[in-house]
């Protein structure tokens, strides 16, 4: 009875201590570190970000303006063409290369 006690009273002591071990373990593993982001690595990065989208800018309203050129042409030519096509004139046609209302006699521009 005597050694069933002292190993019941060995093997208690053996668990608490291997408690308080791992308890005490993963107290000193377990930190979390937190950072704002607002480095000097990341203030750099921004202004570096800033400057160029800054140096493209005027590359970017070159091509909106160029896009918004060849759009306002093809809406005019559309126009054009659809004058032409309803045109009274038997002899107008519309020149799709040139994208203009021509005589088919002359070949010279019509004004529909």
């Amino acid at each position: 009875m005597t050694s069933l006690s002292k190993r019941l009273c060995l093997t208690a002591a053996l668990a608490l201590s291997s408690f308080a071990f791992a308890a005490s373990a993963t107290a000193e593993t377990s930190k979390l570190i937190i950072e704002s982001g607002d480095s000097a690595q990341s203030r750099q990065n921004a202004a570096m970000d800033k400057e160029q989208w800054n140096d493209t800018r005027s590359l970017r309203q070159k091509v909106n303006t160029r896009v918004e050129k060849e759009w306002d042409k093809e809406d005019v030519a559309f126009d054009a063409r659809d004058k032409c096509q309803q045109s009274a004139n038997v002899n107008a046609y519309w020149e799709p290369n040139t994208l203009r209302c021509l005589d088919r006699r002359t070949g010279r521009t019509v004004a529909p």
